[in-house]
């Protein structure tokens, strides 16, 4: 990457569930989770992403989220806060609310439902790191946004001294190595997929922003050490036996299986908010028996 830029973290960051209690975030269970993931040796935090629930966040409680989370991990790992928007003014207003209360970086989705075009994702972003005083991750899932960004807008954003990485949850490997060839200078590269934490990393990934890592952070990070050590043998075969785990965390629309999982664990309640609700009895029994598995329950 470029001298100029420089990384947020290397390894593996949690994208971590909000705990709801009562129709609340339960900040008692939030804390806990926190210094758990801490304590298990994970890199960084992300807060109020797709998997804490941010779509279905009040304003305030968005803003609440971040403001807890900067405080209660007190600089220990990296911060990143959930901040983008369909909304391209309210996502810089929630961006500059997140740089104020002293959050390390910003994760910036595409924006959903409206899509944009090429040059209207090119503004978007642009707008709000011009806006801003703190390092953005981009965040490519166009499976939940119906947006995708095209390698010519990553080289046009590359430009920018504070977009500094992407999240890449398109699945697409030939696209995510074109990326990595042409702007791999410009950006570090996480993978958005539990299930190609590796193959992103071998072709010169920095690490993961994880839904596995909830309930295992101290494996999700060995995986990225191994990479980043070059253990790469050793790094796939994690990969590999883990894989049923992360199909079960995944077999209903994120984050339902991991707030389940973590409820199972003692860790919150098994709380979420319409449209997601429990889990289908057959596919939760599939998750509790990954679980099982592994020796988590």
């Amino acid at each position: 990457m470029s001298k100029l830029k420089k990384s947020i973290f290397t390894g593996a960051a949690t994208a971590i569930i909000t705990p709801f209690k009562n129709g609340v975030v339960d900040y008692d269970s939030f804390g806990k989770i926190i210094e758990a993931q801490i304590s298990g040796g994970i890199d960084a935090i992300v807060v109020a992403g797709t998997t804490g629930e941010a779509a279905t966040l009040t304003h305030e409680e968005h803003c609440e989220c971040i403001k807890y989370v900067v405080e209660k991990v007190e600089g220990r790992v990296p911060v990143i806060a959930g901040t983008g928007s369909n909304d391209t003014a309210y996502g810089i207003e929630l961006s500059q609310y997140a740089c104020e209360v002293g959050a390390d970086a910003l994760l910036l989705v595409t924006p959903y439902y409206n899509k944009a075009t090429p040059k209207g994702l090119i503004k978007n972003f642009l707008e709000t790191a011009d806006k801003t005083d703190k390092p953005i991750i981009l965040y490519n899932v166009p499976s939940r946004t119906g947006c995708n960004i095209s390698l010519p807008v990553y080289k046009e954003l590359a430009k920018h001294e504070r977009i500094v990485a992407v999240k890449e949850a398109s699945g697409n490997i030939s696209a995510i190595a074109e990326l990595i060839a042409e702007c791999g200078d410009s950006y570090d590269i996480y993978s958005g997929n539990d299930d190609q934490i590796v193959p992103i990393m071998s072709l010169g990934g920095k690490g993961v922003i994880s839904v596995l890592s909830n309930v295992l952070p101290r494996e999700t990070h060995d995986m990225c050490v191994n990479c980043l050590e070059g253990r790469y043998s050793d790094a796939a075969k994690m990969q590999l036996d883990y894989l049923k785990l992360i199909n079960a965390l995944f077999c209903e629309v994120n984050p339902i299986p991991v707030k389940t999982a973590m409820a199972e664990l003692g860790m919150c309640d098994i709380e979420m908010r319409l449209p997601l609700c429990e889990m289908d009895d057959a596919n939760k029994q599939k998750l509790l028996s990954a679980m099982k598995a592994y020796n988590l329950l």
